[in-house]
């Protein structure tokens, strides 16, 4: 499953995101994830979910970022939660239609892994694409 937190800028998607992570890393049976740009919610995220900045890594776009996902489950198979803050920000990339890409990708990681995704995107969500809809 994959569920997009899509708001303008500035609307409290990031703090959204802080609140998921932590209730789940509080209640979840398996491991939680949080991946994110820079070191900003190092204070905000619960010792007990993994902070991960993709500025430690080489993630440079969509495929990349859908790599290092991948690996990560691969290390750790009991991932059952895994949050993007920021998307365009992680993959370097705001253009819609290579997030929808990753999006249905996603999806089908997320299906074949049994792992749920919640991933926030700036934007107004009454410009988001059909398949970006399918996911808010």
């Amino acid at each position: 499953m994959v569920k997009l937190i899509m708001a303008a800028a500035g609307s409290g998607k990031t703090k959204d995101i802080i609140n998921q992570v932590n209730e789940s890393a509080a209640n979840e049976p398996g491991s939680v994830v949080c991946i994110a740009k820079g070191n900003q919610l190092n204070f905000d995220i619960s010792h007990q979910a993994r902070l991960i900045d993709v500025m430690d890594y080489s993630v440079t776009d969509y495929a990349s970022l859908l790599g290092f996902v991948a690996g990560i489950h691969a290390g750790n198979y009991d991932i059952t939660k895994i949050y993007i803050d920021s998307l365009y920000k992680v993959a370097c990339d705001d253009k819609q239609a290579d997030a929808d890409k990753f999006l249905l990708a996603l999806d089908e990681f997320s299906s074949k892994h049994n792992v749920e995704f919640t991933v926030a995107l700036s934007g107004d969500a009454s410009t988001a694409s059909e398949t970006m809809k399918k996911y808010l």
